[in-house]
């Protein structure tokens, strides 16, 4: 039976903590940038684990 691929798009967007965890960029920082605040906009630049509940679904398309 062939290798099962992975989801190039998840390859992207997803990273693997030391401790087994998920990284993700937030949202909502490509465009439309002027009419939000400069708070709201540094915040977004920072990185954040993802939700246990998505979890089992990511690692299924990372094929972890």
């Amino acid at each position: 039976m062939p290798k099962m691929k992975s989801k190039s798009g998840a390859k992207k967007r997803f990273k693997l903590t030391g401790s087994g965890k998920i990284k993700r960029k937030h949202a909502y920082k490509s465009h439309i940038l002027t009419k939000k605040s400069t708070k709201r906009k540094r915040n977004l630049t920072y990185s954040t684990l993802v939700n246990p509940a998505d979890e089992k679904n990511i690692k299924l398309m990372l094929q972890l």
